[in-house]
């Protein structure tokens, strides 16, 4: 007799088995530098963040071990998170945005994945729709149809790479429960203009009358302290829509990606708060994430307002990017976060970066982000590789004739 036992769940074989060409890139990067050493190849792969998070970091964690109880510093918190931790992040948020938040609006979690998996399980149900707009982070797609819900991408303004809001109000429906946008952007670096986001708003506003539900919101903001020009402000989204998720992550900040610390905030505005904040609660408890790390809690509220040396950053940013335009390259200026977004200088992103390799230069194409025939380039890495790579990328532009 036949049995219908399977060993494992097969969509998560699939994702096991077909790694993000991001994190492909990255290990191909590791044989590589085994092979001809290190200094000799260029990657631009990953977002992992190359300045070290800030003196008074390591200050807080050496000095909390040495002083606290070692039982309570490594104990269980409140599943929410400690109370301490999320009113000083409540105060803060107020002191910045004036946004009304308190620590009951506020769930502590294990980085920005977390925060983004949390709200999703949280708010979607089968046959939702989630939207979101291209280019976007890859992984967006996993979780949210790991919620059972399925993702609507609102095709990319090749021109400005803003928000692309005539084809937005054409795509969505009555099915789309929630939104996610992500500003500064991943992979593009620019910053959504408060124009943009305020006419956005206005159509999130229209659509939730047209179809009489509430449509959430949910804004992954990993890179908010990432700007690098003065006039650049990046809005907080629960002053300009009441139906608001905020997930947020010290990883590039404070430069703590391995310490997986971050949090959600719901805002008090939203319709039902209490039984959305409710919900987030439910979410975290059934995917297991509850109690985020109590030594980094404890340390990320000593450390509100401080972030890692950006100033390595824009270097980097202003250097990669004058000289890729004077090669003939066509980048579209980053006004945060810590990437340089360049079309790829044939229609075919993937053979482009192919092409690249050749010169030892390992970027990412941007099929996964939802964009055809660009590449992506994380400039968080050493300002001398930087240095070191330009003869690359100009060998590379002279290769198609520029």
């Amino acid at each position: 007799m036949a049995s219908s036992f399977q060993p494992y769940q097969a969509s998560m074989l699939a994702l096991g088995q077909a790694p993000s060409v991001i994190r492909e890139t990255f290990e191909y990067g590791n044989r590589r530098a085994a092979e001809i050493g290190r200094e000799n190849v260029f990657d631009f792969s990953l977002g992992n963040p190359s300045v070290p998070a800030p003196a008074s970091v390591d200050d807080s964690i050496c000095r909390l071990i040495g002083d606290t109880d070692s039982v309570l510093l490594h104990g269980y918190t409140s599943a929410v998170g400690a109370e301490p931790t999320r009113s000083a992040i409540a105060a803060d948020i107020n002191k910045r945005f004036a946004a009304g938040i308190s620590a009951s609006d506020i769930y502590m979690t294990c980085g920005a994945a977390a925060s983004l998996t949390v709200t999703l399980h949280a708010v979607l149900c089968p046959g939702d729709t989630c939207m979101t707009f291209a280019p976007f982070f890859p992984e967006y797609r996993v979780f949210v149809e790991a919620a059972n819900a399925s993702l609507t991408v609102v095709p990319a303004d090749l021109d400005s790479f803003q928000m692309n809001l005539d084809a937005f109000a054409q795509l969505i429906t009555p099915q789309t429960k929630a939104v996610i946008i992500n500003t500064p952007n991943n992979p593009t670096g620019v910053v959504y203009t408060e124009e943009n986001l305020r006419r956005f708003c206005d159509i999130l506003r229209a659509k939730e009358q047209e179809f009489g539900h509430p449509i959430y919101l949910i804004a992954d903001e990993p890179y908010r302290e990432l700007v690098y020009d003065a006039e650049t402000v990046v809005p907080y989204l629960p002053n300009l829509y009441d139906n608001t998720f905020v997930c947020y992550s010290y990883s590039k900040s404070l430069s703590l990606p391995g310490e997986r610390i971050g949090y959600i905030v719901v805002s008090p505005k939203m319709q039902d708060a209490r039984l959305v904040y409710a919900a987030v609660c439910g979410s975290g408890r059934a995917l297991g994430f509850v109690c985020a790390p109590s030594l980094m809690q404890r340390v990320v509220a000593e450390n509100l307002g401080k972030t890692a040396d950006l100033s390595v950053y824009q270097r980097n940013r202003d250097m990669l990017y004058q000289a890729l335009t004077e090669y003939g390259y066509r980048c579209i200026y980053p006004d945060g976060a810590f990437y340089l977004w360049v079309q790829a200088l044939e229609a075919d992103a993937n053979a482009f970066c192919m092409k690249a390799r050749e010169f030892e230069l390992l970027l990412v194409p941007s099929d996964s982000f939802g964009c055809e025939g660009f590449i992506r380039i994380a400039y968080c890495v050493t300002t001398e590789m930087i240095e070191r790579s330009l003869p690359a990328f100009k060998k590379l532009a002279e290769a198609y004739g520029k």
